[in-house]
């Protein structure tokens, strides 16, 4: 299935049935007087977030939707019925915007979260209200009003615990495919991934975090360059980041310090809250060197950065050290969730984050597991 992350569709509401101008009518009852039902509501157009759904795909044809219009009243005082209402399902993560105005309608982020974008029309009155004293008989009733149209503009960023990211052939889809069930395209070329994967790493029956492999990030990436500036945008949900570096035969402390400085540029380029998002540096391929030579280049690496978070030397075709950044990863997104105060919101907890309770590599010994 094609992974679609965009889409504009057009929704409008059912408008409302006009009221009724009815009189009742019975044999021996002379003076019956006026017995016109209301119209019935047009129906209304919600969106619906479907964890089973993860692509917005399904818009790219169907992008009108029309809820039925309310029936008219009746007499003997009976209502028209109301029109049928829409769902329209939505992958969890999808945000709504007003297409025309830019006016943000809603977040639909929990499975089975429903949002209002349309409302249908009232139904018209009939003649039974506008009965009075001084008019027995009245002829008047009204129309039903109009359903809302609108435009919307759905954008989908993925929920993911764990965000990706790193030049392209960094080792992003190996690590998710080694880490989780998910099997994302891996080839060694760049630019294998050419859509956001996610994955469900498991620890235990009740730990397990998700992990989001993002397209790789290029120079220029803020500015359209590549993949990256479309695919960035499903970082924003993340509460981890993970750079990931490779260690290359013919890398160099110096090359890879660069090679960390220009994606996190680009990285600040596009939101500069992602920066002071909690960041570890992942140094993988270090199945390429000796363990010791891939743990002194990783060292080297850290000392010319000044860095001073976590960093780990994986090499994920042999497993190696991936079982220590599996469970740090789910201790800290643990620390995450409890440092988060009750009022707080989403974007402030992720920022905020907590700091781990080591720096250095995932496995202090130097040896790989």
């Amino acid at each position: 299935m094609k992974f679609v992350d965009e889409a504009t569709v057009r929704v409008i509401a059912g408008s409302g049935g006009a009221g009724s101008a009815s009189f009742r009518r019975e044999k021996f009852i002379p003076f019956g007087g006026p017995d016109g039902g209301d119209g019935g509501r047009g129906g209304h157009i919600d969106l619906v977030a479907d964890s089973g759904l993860n692509t917005l795909v399904d818009f790219r044809h169907a992008r009108l939707f029309r809820a039925a219009n309310g029936a008219p009243g009746r007499g003997r005082q009976m209502t028209g019925a109301s029109g049928a209402d829409i769902e329209i399902r939505v992958p969890v993560g999808t945000i709504v915007k007003d297409a025309d105005s830019g006016e943000w309608l809603g977040d639909l982020t929990v499975h089975g979260e429903r949002l209002r974008v349309a409302r249908g029309g009232r139904g018209g009155l009939g003649n039974l209200h506008f009965k009075s004293s001084t008019n027995r008989a009245p002829r008047q009733f009204t129309p039903g009003t109009a359903g809302e149209e609108r435009n919307l503009y759905l954008e989908l960023k993925l929920l993911a615990d764990v965000g990706l990211l790193g030049l392209p052939n960094a080792g992003k889809s190996t690590l998710v495919s080694r880490l989780s069930a998910a099997r994302p395209k891996i080839a060694d070329y760049p630019f294998t991934t050419l859509h956001p994967a996610l994955g469900v790493v498991r620890l235990g029956p009740d730990e397990s975090f998700v992990i989001a492999d993002i397209p790789g990030i290029i120079s220029g990436a803020a500015q359209g360059a590549g993949l990256g500036l479309r695919f960035l945008r499903h970082l924003d949900r993340t509460r981890l980041l993970l750079h990931l570096v490779a260690l290359e035969p013919d890398a160099t402390p110096e090359s890879l310090a660069a090679e960390i400085r220009e994606v996190a540029g680009e990285l600040e380029e596009y939101r500069a809250e992602l920066v002071a998002r909690p960041r570890w540096l992942v140094f993988t391929k270090a199945d390429l060197r000796l363990p010791e030579a891939s743990l002194e280049l990783a060292r080297e690496t850290v000392a010319a950065l000044g860095w001073e978070g976590p960093w780990y030397a994986i090499s994920a075709p042999e497993g190696s050290g991936l079982k220590t950044l599996a469970l740090d990863i789910y201790q800290a997104l643990g620390r995450l969730q409890a440092a988060r105060r009750p009022d707080e919101p989403e974007s402030a907890r992720d920022a905020a984050g907590a700091a781990p309770e080591h720096t250095g590599p995932g496995n202090p010994d130097g040896a790989f597991e």
